[in-house]
């Protein structure tokens, strides 16, 4: 198989593969370098498929920068984890949303990505400052941890979601 066969490309015109996340970091240290000096934020998905129809693999990270003099921020999200007995990349059935924590004056507001589902399939957990989102319809199947700036119960609290976009309200 050539280089250019072997390369695919998704929807959005990033390459897969090898070359592709090769190129990928590449950018990554360039947009780094613009973010430095700006104090912004960069968000970036993408998908590894292996063989067969079941391995998929989903990984992303956002990056923040320029919060209150701290230093950058790297939040990873996805499937895909490195298994700390082998030391191997393995890819998980449950995905880590990426999910961004609000501050209000009222309340906290925790907003997480889920593709694919709906206020139905969303359920938390809250005890103390921690609040626990898990989330399954059909392939998709998400679970994330978030610490709370502000302890509050699940009596307190209001999910919303909508294309996919799930929205917390923890009353303070």
């Amino acid at each position: 198989m050539t280089k250019k066969q072997n390369e695919k490309t998704s929807g959005d015109g990033f390459e897969l593969g090898l070359g592709g996340i090769l190129k990928g970091l590449g950018d990554l240290v360039e947009k780094l370098g613009d973010m430095a000096k700006t104090g912004d934020q960069l968000s970036q998905t993408g998908e590894i498929h292996g063989p067969g129809k079941d391995l998929k693999g989903i990984y992303g990270f956002t990056i923040k920068t320029g919060l209150g003099g701290d230093r950058p921020r790297i939040e990873p999200f996805g499937n895909l984890r490195k298994d700390r007995e082998s030391g191997h990349t393995v890819v998980q059935e449950i995905r880590e949303p990426l999910v961004d924590v609000f501050e209000e004056e009222d309340h906290v507001l925790v907003l997480a990505e889920m593709p694919g589902v709906s206020a139905e399939d969303v359920q938390i957990t809250v005890e103390d400052d921690l609040l626990t989102i898990s989330a399954a319809r059909g392939d998709k199947k998400y679970r994330k941890e978030v610490l709370l700036p502000v302890s509050s119960t699940r009596e307190k609290t209001q999910v919303s979601c909508n294309n996919g976009v799930v929205e917390i309200r923890c009353m303070k």
